[in-house]
């Protein structure tokens, strides 16, 4: 009785336990995917969130530039049918639908952390929300986020086929980096995540080294063949689909001009591309070697008190200066530690040159502090945020190459390694993308971390002094200290901003209220009064589901006003290449001859003032004077300006932002 009574408290027990933890998780699970959705209400961005919804809503080579639309084709096909859901045709809608993108990130990578990484749940829940909170990018960038989905899928299917013996789970890891090529054509080098297939075999076979490398080889085969088989299959379908729905060479051409685009674009060449992946790591090298001078300087000081404190208890026989040095050390320690902190936030870095490329030449590369606490702009996060990420390479590659590591661990750690360094690869935004995908990466690493705190050295009273007065303790401090700064500006960074041009929202006191698409997204006042005379002018004309040309850095009017774009709105981005839009401006001048209806044209407002202007030599001010050399310069705007000659347009409309012709 005695026996059953104490299996019954047991199990009670347990299930008690199992009940909490499972209310825990499901609490975790609601923060992360509902945190998501924290600002779709806020700012007005006129660059990408509107620019990629007005792809979504006039998908197809009628509206859309072929380049454009290959190369991310399964990102705007998924946006496609978003905005056929109800509000699908509003910004608030939008922003839902593509920040439940982002809770699926968050989800899945809480799930695969905590329950195959085995990570404790709460070191999983702070690591998955400073994910969330340093995703910069906005939602509707689908070509972004949908490839961080199919990405983090394949991490997951590629280790558990690995290690639970699960080839077909491969064969499915191989299909989600096949079918992220056509989600984002720069998706292809993710196709180096095989490297952790021969990593793995290597690994396995290692327990016998007279077989490892026959072993390993021809697993790592038996592996390859199966990631290669999904992979081109995938390929195979989708191009197969191409032929079917498009017609044979239409692919090609698209990305025939993706390539081509780099005469223009230059920061999409592959050299601007890794140089913006390698400077921001070389910038903070000058604050790495500060951070590691505190460091060692709190080691050395902690360890001299430690050697006095050992020479008093073994020499003097003193316990009062024993106690003392052994707290002076201490204290000294965490001095240090805050004074370094101190320094981050106060001290600013020496600018230094980088050698661009093309025509750029020598530029400047980040002079600004280390951080700071202006929360709604990337100056809050991004060298914290790079600091991050070199310390997660780093600890990925120790956990490889340390002795004893679990062969699973040693996976993992490769995994996060090639997850950091692919996905910047084909964008040129520098490392911002890899601080945007750290689902896997930001868990991994705080656990690492936790568990090096968690560690103690035991000493032995046989080893070398020397030996014996070392300590870990000023390490684990600084570490302490620099994890807690980041967490810290990455949950406010995500509390504060919001993207808009580029840059952070700092005002949604306003909201523009004769627009549906626009209906209780708050905005700068000055904003939302020239959204708003734009719209009335346009409902009042009934310019509504007219095509537009856009110019001037504007192109998410199209979206907002519900006027389709006649080629491509945002033809001013110098991967629009001056030929391809002579082609369409010819186009539209036939169209016209025919009796076809003329197109509105909005511009911003520097561009209005220049056709103002004529010839006439600018006399305003040395800002004005820039803008009209730029303009004059601008080939693309002299296209449209002789277009708008030749077909007798007249200026209509003007606010303090935008003009339009008619």
């Amino acid at each position: 009785m005695v026996i059953r009574e104490r299996l019954r408290v047991l199990m009670e027990q347990r299930t008690i336990r199992l009940s909490r933890r499972a209310a825990t998780e499901t609490c975790f699970l609601l923060i992360l995917i509902l945190y998501p959705f924290r600002h779709v209400n806020w700012g007005l961005d006129l660059w990408d969130t509107g620019y990629n919804y007005a792809n979504f809503t006039y998908m197809g080579l009628e509206h859309m530039d072929s380049m454009w639309l290959f190369s991310t084709y399964l990102a705007n096909a998924v946006g496609h049918f978003l905005t056929k859901l109800p509000f699908g045709g509003t910004l608030i809608g939008m922003n839902v639908y593509t920040g439940v993108f982002v809770s699926i990130l968050a989800a899945m990578g809480y799930w695969f952390c905590s329950r195959k990484l085995e990570i404790p749940p709460w070191i999983a829940f702070v690591g998955e929300f400073a994910a969330i909170s340093l995703c910069w990018c906005p939602t509707a960038l689908l070509y972004n986020y949908l490839t961080y989905v199919l990405f983090l899928g394949c991490v997951i299917l590629l280790y558990r086929g690995l290690t639970e013996k699960k080839p077909r789970m491969l064969l499915a890891a191989g299909i989600c980096l096949g079918i992220n090529v056509f989600v984002r054509f720069s998706n292809l080098p993710e196709a180096a995540m095989i490297l952790a297939v021969w990593a793995y075999a290597a690994m396995e076979g290692s327990k016998r080294k007279e077989k490892r490398f026959k072993e390993g080889f021809f697993q790592a085969c038996r592996h390859t063949m199966w990631c290669l088989s999904g992979y081109l299959g995938a390929l195979a379908v989708m191009l197969f689909y191409f032929y079917v729905r498009y017609g044979r060479g239409a692919y090609t051409e698209g990305i025939r001009r993706l390539f081509a685009m780099t005469d223009t674009a230059t920061d999409y060449k592959a050299s601007s591309m890794l140089a913006g992946m390698v400077y921001p790591y070389l910038d903070m090298l000058y604050w790495l070697e500060h951070i590691l001078v505190f460091v060692g300087a709190g080691t050395l000081i902690f360890a001299a008190a430690a050697f006095l404190a050992e020479y008093c208890e073994a020499i003097r026989k003193n316990e009062g200066l024993v106690r003392l040095f052994h707290a002076g050390g201490k204290i000294a320690a965490v001095l240090i530690t805050v004074v370094m902190i101190l320094w981050l936030y106060r001290s600013p870095s020496v600018s230094f040159l980088f050698l661009g490329t093309g025509s750029e030449g020598l530029q400047e590369w980040y002079t600004n502090k280390f951080v700071s606490f202006l929360f709604y702009s990337y100056d809050s996060m991004y060298r914290p945020g790079v600091l991050f990420l070199m310390l997660t390479a780093f600890i990925g590659v120790l956990c490889v190459f340390k002795k004893g590591s679990p062969k699973q661990e040693k996976l993992i750690s490769i995994m996060v390694v090639l997850i950091i360094f692919l996905t910047a690869l084909g964008s040129n935004n520098g490392v911002y993308p890899s601080m945007n995908n750290l689902f896997v990466a930001a868990p991994y690493t705080l656990w690492q971390c936790v568990k090096f705190l968690q560690w103690t050295w035991k000493k032995q009273e046989k080893e070398a002094r020397w030996r014996r007065v070392i300590s870990f303790a000023p390490v684990k401090q600084a570490l302490c200290a620099m994890l807690i700064l980041f967490l810290v500006h990455s949950v406010g960074f995500g509390a504060k901003f919001v993207f808009a041009e580029a840059t952070g929202v700092q005002d949604v006191s306003a909201e523009v209220y004769n627009n549906e698409v626009l209906a209780g997204v708050k905005m700068a006042p000055e904003r939302a009064a020239c959204i708003s005379e734009l719209t009335a002018y346009i409902e009042e004309k009934q310019l509504q589901y007219r095509e537009v040309i856009l110019y001037g850095y504007i192109p998410s009017l199209s979206f907002y006003l519900r006027m389709p774009p006649s080629f491509n709105s945002w033809c001013d981005l110098p991967s629009y290449s001056v030929r391809v839009m002579e082609s369409e401006l010819q186009r539209l001048g036939r169209e016209l001859e025919q009796g076809g209806e003329r197109p509105v044209i909005i511009a911003e407002k520097s561009y209005g003032e220049y056709e103002r202007q004529g010839d006439k030599k600018s006399s305003l001010s040395e800002s004005a004077d820039k803008a009209e050399k730029r303009i004059s310069g601008d080939e693309k705007w002299q296209m449209i300006s002789q277009f708008m000659k030749k077909h007798g347009y007249v200026l209509t409309f003007s606010n303090d932002k935008f003009y339009v012709w008619q």
